[in-house]
This record gives C-alpha cells, structure tokens and sequence, in this order.
C-alpha cells in the first residue's frame, strides 16, 4: 500500500508515518500545494496512492479544500469509485460542524480525532478495506 501523509506539523507527520509505515510506504506533503502534486504525479507514473492522512487545519489551502480538488481530479480521470484514493481526514477538532464538512462537504472517507493511536488507524484501515 502506498499513502500519502498530509500535515503543516512535523511532529504530527512523523508520529504518523512511525505507525503507518508497518502498512504501508508513506510519503510526506507539509501543505495542500504540495499533496496536489504528489497525487497528480503518482497518477501519472501510474503508482496512485492507495490512502491520503489529511490534516484539516493547514495554511494556505486547508485540508477540506484539498479534498475537493482531489476529487475533482479523479472525475475528470473518469476513476470509478473503487479506484479513487482513500482520505483520512485528521484534525484535533472532534466538534459536528467539522465532523459533517469533512465527511459530507469534502467528500473523505473517513475523519479521526487526535490524538490518532496505531488501534484507532488499524481500525479504520480495516473499515476502508485497505488491510485484513
């Protein structure tokens, strides 16, 4: 499995990629700018990746925003549901209103609260069909 993590704080990143990298080869984006480029070049040298870890609150672009243009991409790539990346949204915000713009607004798969533990990402893995 190939993921992308996405996240302004290094910190965050790191602890993330620790628990991800026993499933998966992780690459790391410190902004929306960055994680757009890193998706499109991974669709264009045909290794996509399999799971996004988004960070919402980011400068610049935020996460949500990310999504959608994510999302955008893979409807002009004609992607099926199956193939489109899975998304992980993450934030420190556990409030509705965020919970309902991630899911709903942005179109991610699936929203953790941090701080995220390697059961809580297992867990989801798991839900999302990504490992057994």
């Amino acid at each position: 499995m190939k993921c992308l993590i996405v996240d302004d704080d290094q910190f965050s990143s790191r602890i993330l990629e620790g628990m991800l990298s026993r499933y998966a080869a992780c690459s790391v984006a410190v902004n929306g700018q960055e994680a757009l480029a890193m998706f499109q070049q991974g669709h264009e040298a045909h290794t996509p990746f399999d799971l996004i870890m988004m960070d919402i609150m980011m400068p610049e672009i935020n996460g949500l925003q990310v999504v959608q243009a994510i999302r955008e991409n893979e409807a002009v790539m004609n992607l099926s549901l199956p193939q489109r990346v899975k998304i992980i949204m993450t934030t420190a915000l556990d409030d509705p209103r965020t919970v309902i713009k991630a899911l709903f607004e942005s179109d991610a798969n699936s929203y953790l609260t941090k701080p995220i533990t390697v059961q809580k990402i297992s867990d989801e893995l798991r839900n999302l069909k990504l490992i057994s």
